[in-house]
């Protein structure tokens, strides 16, 4: 078991979450799945928690209710290699989402996602303060992010 376990708190969809991000992101699974019984929040029999794998990564989702929604305050990051990766989890992810900025979206649930390049914290922490702004003036003119256009960017071009 992995020292730290995030746990997300949905209002009711712990469920249906894992089984989208499962046909997201390889190496996944749905671990076991608990439910409310007689003396639970929740309704006898409902879904009370989730636990699941993304890429090798544990989380156990909750369904505590809508008093907690998701903030930009803690969001899932995926880095990516290559375009292709960026376009691939921006997709998926964004169906029945809402793009917000930066690489950043809200997928159908609210929860925030960062779909970046994996290099892209190389970048903005160089040392070179005329290349990282660069990065930073071409990475907030954008909502999904273009790798090439960062690339140009971090190179001058």
């Amino acid at each position: 078991m992995p020292r730290i376990t995030p746990c997300l708190w949905f209002n009711n969809q712990a469920e249906e979450a894992a089984r989208f991000y499962n046909g997201i992101f390889k190496n996944s699974e749905i671990l076991s799945i608990s439910r409310y019984g007689d003396n639970g929040h929740g309704t006898p029999g409902s879904v009370m928690t989730v636990k699941f794998i993304l890429d090798g990564q544990e989380f156990l989702g909750l369904n505590g209710g809508p008093q907690f929604p998701f903030t930009e305050a803690v969001s899932m990051m995926v880095n990516c290699d290559t375009q292709e990766e960026i376009d691939y989890y921006w997709e998926k992810l964004l169906d029945g989402g809402q793009e917000v900025e930066c690489g950043w979206l809200r997928d159908k649930f609210g929860l925030p996602w960062q779909i970046v390049p994996a290099r892209i914290a190389d970048m903005i922490a160089d040392t070179d303060p005329v290349r990282s702004d660069r990065v930073m003036k071409a990475v907030l003119q954008m909502k999904k992010l273009d790798l090439n256009v960062l690339e140009r960017a971090y190179a001058g071009e």
